[in-house]
């Protein structure tokens, strides 16, 4: 009796297991709606029809150091023709925060996830990862990590096929 029980525990944690990594926000789904309440550090931006990058990064992570200026030159690229950049911190502390985005000085929106809400929602795999959305909000492109001028090039090639499309219908 023991070891069916066991057994019956085992095969819980796997289905659960299961379900955690599916319910991760992939290619095709609609990314959540970013909640001004729990985010803080700014505005959150209207994206609504827009192209939007959301990049999750912390002050910790050396890969989200190295992408930071690249966005800063999507946004001076893309920004005019419709492209919203929203960088989202998973630092609790908010010393750490303010001191980066002090020193990176982006061009774009940067918030912090004060409660993780928005990474436990997405559940977010690493930091850096940055999902690319359609003007309908759907999600499109996933990169996880920053890799230089790899990912660079990447993000700027779905960004042109993703502004080469027509607008969705009101």
């Amino acid at each position: 009796m023991w070891f069916h029980h066991k057994i019956s525990a085992v095969v819980l944690l796997v289905l659960v297991g299961i379900y955690d990594a599916r319910a991760t926000i992939q290619v095709g789904d609609k990314f959540p709606v970013l909640d001004k309440r729990t985010l803080a550090g700014g505005s959150v931006p209207e994206t609504t029809g827009k192209i939007t990058l959301i990049d999750f990064w912390a002050s910790w992570c050396a890969p989200c150091k190295v992408s930071f200026p690249i966005y800063a030159q999507l946004h001076t690229s893309y920004y005019a023709r419709g492209l919203i950049i929203v960088a989202v911190s998973a630092d609790e502390n908010r010393a750490a925060f303010d001191a980066f985005i002090r020193k990176a000085a982006p061009p774009f929106t940067a918030l912090r996830d004060t409660g993780h809400e928005l990474a436990s929602i997405v559940k977010v795999p690493a930091m850096p990862t940055c999902y690319l959305l359609s003007r309908d909000g759907r999600v499109r492109f996933v990169h996880q990590g920053f890799h230089g001028a790899a990912t660079e090039d990447q993000i700027r090639r779905e960004i042109d096929s993703l502004l080469a499309e027509p607008s969705p219908s009101p």
